[in-house]
């Protein structure tokens, strides 16, 4: 969440920024957080300055009762007594404004940097790159759902029989396609030098507010209403809050984080043509890569996460593109964000395979994730992930854009993992 320095010092440019991300009532929010602030610090001023009075009427008593000024002293404990009652309201009062302004920051998005294009929804996001190889297919080229089948890759009824729409069943080398991607992704992150994690897939609230989900997408995670956990949507979640409370040493960062999960989405509300097949799914394998940084290398950081993704895609020899996306796309947690997408020449669509972001102190001051600088100063980290990639539409895009009429083309980069060079 946005903390209240930020608040308090660069007013404008906050208000400026959540208009740039149309959060509605920008002005009245803030105005709002700056009265509970002021209420809450008001208090805290009133406490002080009792407190203050209390500790020299308390030592003024001992000397009065020393001199043998019993009345004055009593008078003096009453006024202690009465300071000390008052001081319960005021408490009150300050614990109740502090609460208030809490919430009131969960529901207050991050402001997106100087270079996030204004717009208000994809169609205003900005490409700032393409690459990958022509694709050439056959006339009568397939869908992935229809390859799928075609080549007992993918089950989406059994899927339904099972669980419901939107849990496929792998299977044959459609299962060991989608291991061999795993291992691929995670054995390239090792190589740039990120630890691998494996996390739960189940997490708390804690943990559901630390890094944004909650409460701002609560209705899209899965719930386990007995425990109160929630189903992971991203290993984001249980990588990044890893360092929840936690105070790192400067010549610890950045530290550099990577995980495969299985991830759950509700999705709710999605329909037509475009959740069709692997196009969007409520359980998906990904792999994610998660940075905690300095502010000061933060943005080297995320650079070095958009040339890593992007390597990914042209070792997979998949036509790409990569967007910066306007402040009305963006997340609700980032201050930048650049999305990957594949092209899937069968559906003659792009396909969104990843999203690196930058959130600054954004999720750092939620978790309370600090670093001690080299001068001893205790400082806000700043938090970094994207996905290194999702399963789904990586699958969907290899099997359109690599069918031949003797079968499916494995990408060379692949094959040591699959184990074959072609699917029949």
């Amino acid at each position: 969440m946005l903390t209240i320095k930020q608040i308090t010092e660069d007013t404008d440019k906050v208000i400026r920024g959540l208009k740039k991300k149309h959060f509605a009532n920008a002005e009245e929010t803030i105005a709002q957080v700056l009265e509970l602030n002021n209420k809450r610090r008001n208090a805290q001023g009133q406490l002080d300055n009792n407190l203050a009075e209390v500790n020299a009427t308390s030592k003024a008593i001992g000397q009065l009762m020393k001199e043998g000024k019993k009345e004055e002293a009593e008078t003096a404990k009453v006024r202690v007594a009465e300071i000390k009652e008052a001081n319960k309201g005021i408490q009150a009062e300050m614990d109740q404004a502090a609460e208030d302004l809490q919430n009131l920051l969960y529901t207050i998005p991050n402001v997106p940097y100087e270079e996030v294009p204004e717009g208000a929804s994809a169609e205003d996001n900005l490409v700032v790159k393409m690459g990958g190889m022509e694709t050439e297919l056959p006339k009568d080229a397939l869908p992935h759902w229809e390859l799928a089948k075609k080549y007992n890759l993918i089950d989406f009824d059994l899927g339904v029989k099972i669980t419901g729409a939107g849990f496929p069943v792998y299977r044959g080398q459609g299962a060991r396609l989608q291991r061999a991607l795993i291992n691929f992704f995670l054995d390239e992150a090792r190589a740039a030098g990120y630890e691998e994690i494996m996390p739960p897939t189940v997490v708390n609230a804690a943990s559901g507010y630390g890094t944004g989900q909650l409460p701002d997408k609560e209705g899209q995670m899965y719930h386990c209403n007995l425990d109160d956990l929630y189903l992971i949507p991203t290993a984001e979640v249980p990588v990044t809050n890893i360092y929840r409370d936690v105070i790192l040493d400067e010549k610890q960062l950045p530290i550099k984080n990577c995980a495969y999960t299985e991830c759950f989405r509700r999705e709710a509300g999605s329909y037509g043509k475009d959740v069709r097949g692997l196009n969007r799914l409520h359980e998906f394998s990904k792999v994610e890569l998660v940075r905690i940084d300095t502010p000061e290398h933060s943005r080297q950081s995320h650079q070095e996460m958009l040339d890593h993704v992007e390597g990914l895609l042209k070792k997979l020899e998949l036509p790409y593109r990569i967007l910066r996306l306007c402040g009305g796309d963006i997340s609700f947690t980032a201050a930048i964000c650049y999305d990957f997408e594949v092209y899937s020449e069968a559906q003659k669509r792009w396909l969104e395979v990843s999203s690196v972001s930058n959130f600054d102190t954004y999720q750092a001051n939620r978790l309370k994730c600090r670093y001690r600088s080299s001068n001893k100063k205790i400082e806000l980290c700043h938090t970094l992930n994207g996905s290194a990639l999702a399963l789904p539409r990586i699958v969907a895009a290899l099997l359109e854009n690599n069918q031949t009429p003797e079968g499916i083309r494995i990408p060379k980069a692949l094959v040591p993992y699959c184990g074959f060079d072609m699917i029949k």
